[in-house]
């Protein structure tokens, strides 16, 4: 059917909340109204829709500032008994039309959007009982024939078939991380066990990854119970090994979900019960509940609610009037179209293979990445590894550090040399990177040398940022023959690829080098090829939005622009990332450059918004943006140029973008490409094959690139790959920054 041009879009959150509900709100309105569609709010959900007045509202670009940090929904949210029954949706239905709404925009998680695909179902009868009834008029009728929807996913339980991540779960998993990091130090002290329970009803993702970040100890989820009916004496007996081999706490990790192989439901005191008894200690017990839900969101989820929203609109531009209403998901960094009901039926497919215990489908149904992360739990919950197998070779592999201390270095460490040594292998560590290598600084690691590192920040072997060149060869090459080493991991940065890299062209000079090398990408610049997210770069994100966070708090008060600098050497990712999660009104970054004419219209905007009103000026700068036009130079012209209007700030982050614990995403991400780098490690050696590689997440697949097409893949004038997947959302986060839509026109006619 042709399009009907779109003047009016709604929108409303319904179900619980979650964290990210209010950027893709603002995503919604202010791509919107930047598109000249007018766009009401429908507050309170579903219940909103159905009392209507002054329930459904108008908004304006300035109606969704200052709201990313916020966490919860700004429009509220409620669980609506009336809009359950045909009158309910009646009076529903009538409300949207006298406000002259047929586009919505729903946020919530399975029940709310099966409800929206209910309730457009129904629409073209409810027009008919409306018409009848003389509630509206049938021109009023006729002139919405038909309801477009659209589905976001905000839900912490990350429970949805066709988005990889919902909104809401990641900053879920910081609050599950935060809080079993601190059970754990208090545990250790008192060498005591501690029961965590966690939310996610029929949905484990929330306890498997907050067991895989924060190295539990047992795991209980409903998609895979024990597979025994003796597991609560397994699970004594685990944790009594594990406290032998030299643990001093103990935590088990429970979903709310959880339940035996029989269907019956597994509880946290139960739980307790059993260890308290078995142990013949105190177990304590911690339900999270409700905290998982508040508080701020992580940056991933600002920017996820932000392209979500955004896509949402745009998807209802390009769609017909009685197009089938779909679900804006994300799989691997790109946005994703789903039909709506599909997703809800995978989704509810789920539950029902688990009320049947047919467990290995529910697996299954959950893809497989959450299998994957499943079987590697299994291995870093052992108390020891399995033995060694009689008659293979155990292969002697290094694992070493190069370039810049990224956060999430020690959980991949972590994760290698477990994997490693369960696998039969003995595990090097290197200490101070290739020039720890050449001096000998080496010792062999066992499978409690790494325990706790899951969530260590820092490094714990050492790294230096140094590329060897002349005899620095010949001292590496004899250094590998001496301690007999079959291939090794670098988990660094730059110079580590570069190193590698080398070594590779070095082998016709030095024999000693025909092993396999793979290098995981750890970095807080984001800066590496084949890899679009590094270890070390959600960490050094939410870094940067916390510290923005507060920076903003202190700017509003006084009418203050800040200049905030951030790491990132030529590459812009954390400047634009950062600038999209806190809602900067402007970005520089080296990609692009900075022009004097873009500071002269940047001083303009200023100046403008603070003349309206605007108390609040934010710029984030990269620190390579521009060797002349300097932060302080920029500070030095805007409060110049400001006047009296405002003052202006510089804030050089620094270092402590590198610093704190590890965020879930680097804990597990990097678990998950350790993982992978020793099986291709133990591929090439036992497959008599020496492939250097490097790793990376590209989409939604692990991939292994080739290190000879290292330097085909680079700007090696800049230190960045030569492409750079983040670069198109620059014109999403020019579209949602400040100022308005009329300011920006009434600019671009001057420009003219």
């Amino acid at each position: 059917m042709p399009n009907k041009p779109i003047s009016r879009i709604g929108i409303l959150t319904s179900g619980g909340d979650a964290q990210g509900m209010n950027a893709a709100l603002r995503a919604v309105v202010r791509t919107s109204l930047d598109r000249g569609i007018e766009v009401f709010a429908i507050y309170e959900g579903y219940q909103g829709m159905v009392e209507g007045g002054d329930q459904i509202r108008p908004m304006i670009w300035d109606s969704v500032g200052g709201i990313m940090h916020r966490g919860g929904t700004i429009i509220g949210t409620a669980r609506s008994e009336a809009f359950r029954t045909p009158e309910g949706r009646l009076q529903a239905a009538k409300n949207l039309i006298e406000s002259d709404i047929d586009n919505l925009v729903i946020i919530g998680g399975d029940g709310s959007l099966t409800g929206a695909h209910i309730f457009r179902q129904e629409w073209p009868d409810l027009l008919n009982k409306l018409v009848k009834k003389k509630m509206v008029s049938p021109e009023k009728a006729q002139a919405h024939p038909y309801l477009r929807i659209v589905g976001l996913v905000g839900s912490i339980d990350n429970d949805m078939f066709g988005t990889d991540m919902t909104i809401g779960a990641d900053s879920a998993l910081h609050r599950i991380t935060e809080a079993v990091d601190a059970i754990s130090s208090t545990a250790a002290s008192h060498q005591r066990t501690f029961v965590v329970k966690v939310m996610g009803r029929n949905c484990g993702y929330l306890a498997l990854m907050g067991g895989l970040a924060t190295g539990a100890d047992w795991v209980l989820i409903p998609e895979n119970p024990p597979d025994v009916d003796n597991w609560r004496e397994l699970m004594i007996q685990r944790l009594k090994a594990g406290r032998q081999a030299g643990r001093r706490d103990s935590i088990v990790v429970i979903a709310e979900g959880a339940q035996d192989r029989h269907g019956k439901y597994i509880g946290s005191a139960e739980v307790a019960k059993t260890l308290e008894d078995g142990l013949g200690e105190e177990v304590r017990v911690t339900v999270l509940g409700h905290v998982q839900r508040g508080g701020m969101p992580s940056a991933f989820d600002r920017n996820l609610g932000t392209l979500l929203g955004h896509a949402a609109v745009e998807t209802l531009l390009s769609s017909s009037a009685d197009s089938e209403p779909q679900l804006i998901g994300m799989r691997g960094n790109r946005i994703t179209h789903s039909p709506l009901m599909d997703c809800v039926e995978q989704t509810r497919a789920v539950a029902e293979a688990i009320q049947e215990h047919d467990y290995e489908t529910a697996m299954m149904l959950r893809g497989s990445s959450f299998k994957e992360a499943f079987e590697t739990l299994r291995t870093m919950l052992r108390a020891l590894p399995h033995p060694p197998q009689p008659g293979r070779k155990r292969l002697r592999l290094a694992v070493i550090h190069s370039g810049s201390p990224a956060p999430g270095m020690n959980a991949a460490v972590r994760a290698a040399v477990r994997i490693g040594i369960d696998k039969g292998h003995i595990m090097l560590g290197i200490r101070n990177g290739f020039s720890g290598l050449m001096e000998g600084t080496i010792q062999e690691m066992n499978w409690m040398s790494v325990n706790g590192w899951a969530s260590r920040g820092g490094c714990e072997l050492g790294t230096v940022r140094k590329v060897p060149t002349g005899s620095d060869f010949y001292a590496l090459a004899r250094a590998i023959e001496k301690h007999d080493i079959d291939g090794i991991l670098m988990i660094g940065g730059w110079t580590g690829y570069e190193t590698a890299y080398q070594l590779l062209k070095q082998r016709g000079n030095y024999p000693a080098f025909n092993i396999p090398i793979v290098c995981l990408p750890a970095s807080i610049n984001n800066y590496l090829p084949g890899s679009e997210l590094s270890i070390g770069a959600d960490t050094a994100l939410n870094n940067i939005v916390e510290a923005v966070d507060k920076i903003k708090d202190s700017a509003v008060a006084l009418r203050r622009v800040f200049v905030v600098e951030v790491m990132g050497r030529s590459c812009g990712y954390l400047a634009l990332m950062s600038g999209l999660a806190t809602g900067a009104e402007r970005v520089y970054i080296h990609e692009e450059g900075v022009t004097l004419k873009d500071l002269e219209k940047d001083v303009d905007n200023l100046t403008y918004g603070f003349t309206h009103g605007k108390r609040l000026g934010l710029m984030i700068r990269n620190e390579a943006a521009n060797p002349l036009y300097d932060t302080a130079f920029m500070c030095k012209l805007f409060e110049e140029e400001g006047h009296d209007l405002f003052d202006v700030r510089q804030s050089i982050l620094g270092h402590l973008q590198q610093g704190g614990n590890p965020s879930p995403f680097d804990r597990i991400q990097a678990t998950r490409l350790a993982t992978r780098c020793i099986d291709y490690l133990v591929e090439q050696v036992e497959g008599k094959t020496a492939q250097s590689a490097f790793i990376g997440l590209q989409g939604k697949e692990i991939k292994f690139h080739n290190m000879e097409d290292f330097d085909r893949m680079i700007d090696v004038k800049n230190k960045r790959p030569k492409v750079q997947w983040w670069m198109d959302l620059r014109q999403i986060a020019r579209v949602l920054a400040q100022p308005g839509p009329s300011r920006r026109k009434s600019q671009d006619k001057i420009a003219d």
